[in-house]
């Protein structure tokens, strides 16, 4: 899934090729994406992109007032082109979900039914969750309303990370991917800023002393903030690329940890796992993955 720091990306590739430009066209070729319905789609047209902001994992593109958001959710992507095809493309079984044309613009002197610049979202797997609205306002996105602080605002200081963490009962791994406490935190990066902090997944957030809530905060600023400048400027189609080259201990079950040479361990969920480094982060213990367990009973 598409994180932080891919998102960031993503809005400065965006910012910079779609800033001044006029939406031509938008259509949604799987029926799923639309989760919004009035306005539709198709009044971004004629309308020209005042700017592209982050909001977590969202993006957000701002034409004249009208804002299309996009969720990539886990599966999605999105793919700029040069040049499209002028003629929509079919609905049908494909990875494709949405399409958006820019208007030629004025210099190139290229009629209406010549290919022009714009960019697919795309989602591939069978479990359609990548998510388009076309809002007013960003805020009426059930999904932004609730956003926690962005961890990487000039706002987010120790002080605010430590009033997070106050009372909360949850355990370490879910407490950041936890939209509603910090905002633009999943499954890769929760893993490689515990592996930076030195700490267990499962420990619990309010059990934690001053000193390691401030580690923890330096661990998340470091690795999101890395993350970002490895990805800055990087080519839309290039970035997952780029991502996997900067971790640590996620997606990298069995192997070495970079850091003390342990192997890499892993603890499964129904739908997701986590990779750890058993010296670096729980005192030599490997966890205890109870999917496992129940599959050798």
């Amino acid at each position: 899934m598409p994180e932080l720091p891919e998102v960031e990306a993503l809005r400065d590739f965006l910012h910079e090729r779609l800033t001044g430009r006029e939406v031509r066209r938008v259509v949604p070729v799987a029926v799923s994406v639309l989760k919004t319905y009035d306005p539709g789609p198709d009044a971004l047209e004629g309308r020209t992109v005042t700017g592209v902001q982050r909001h977590g994992k969202f993006l957000d593109l701002d034409a004249d007032g009208l804002h299309l958001v996009v969720h990539l959710a886990r599966a999605g992507w999105l793919r700029w082109r040069d040049a499209l095809p002028a003629q929509p493309p079919r609905p049908g079984k494909g990875p494709l979900a949405l399409r958006l044309w820019l208007a030629a613009e004025p210099a190139a002197g290229r009629g209406g039914d010549a290919e022009t610049e714009g960019f697919d979202l795309t989602e591939a797997g069978t479990r359609k969750r990548l998510a388009v609205y076309c809002v007013h306002d960003p805020g009426e996105v059930p999904g932004i309303a609730r956003l926690g602080p962005d961890p990487l605002a000039d706002e987010f200081t120790p002080e605010v990370f430590a009033e997070l963490l106050r009372g909360k009962r949850q355990r370490l791994k879910g407490l950041l991917r936890d939209q509603g406490v910090v905002a633009g935190i999943g499954n890769a990066y929760s893993d490689e800023i515990l592996h930076a902090a030195r700490m267990s997944p499962f420990k619990i957030a309010a059990e934690m002393s001053e000193d390691e809530i401030a580690a923890l905060y330096e661990a998340l600023r470091a690795t999101l903030s890395d993350a970002v400048e490895r990805s800055r400027g990087v080519a839309a189609g290039e970035l997952k690329a780029e991502k996997k080259t900067g971790l640590r201990v996620h997606g990298r079950k069995g192997q070495p940890c970079p850091v003390c040479g342990d192997t890499v361990r892993e603890v499964s969920f129904s739908d997701s796992a986590l990779q750890y480094c058993p010296t670096c982060q729980t005192g030599g213990k490997p966890l205890a993955d109870r999917r496992m367990s129940r599959l050798l009973k």
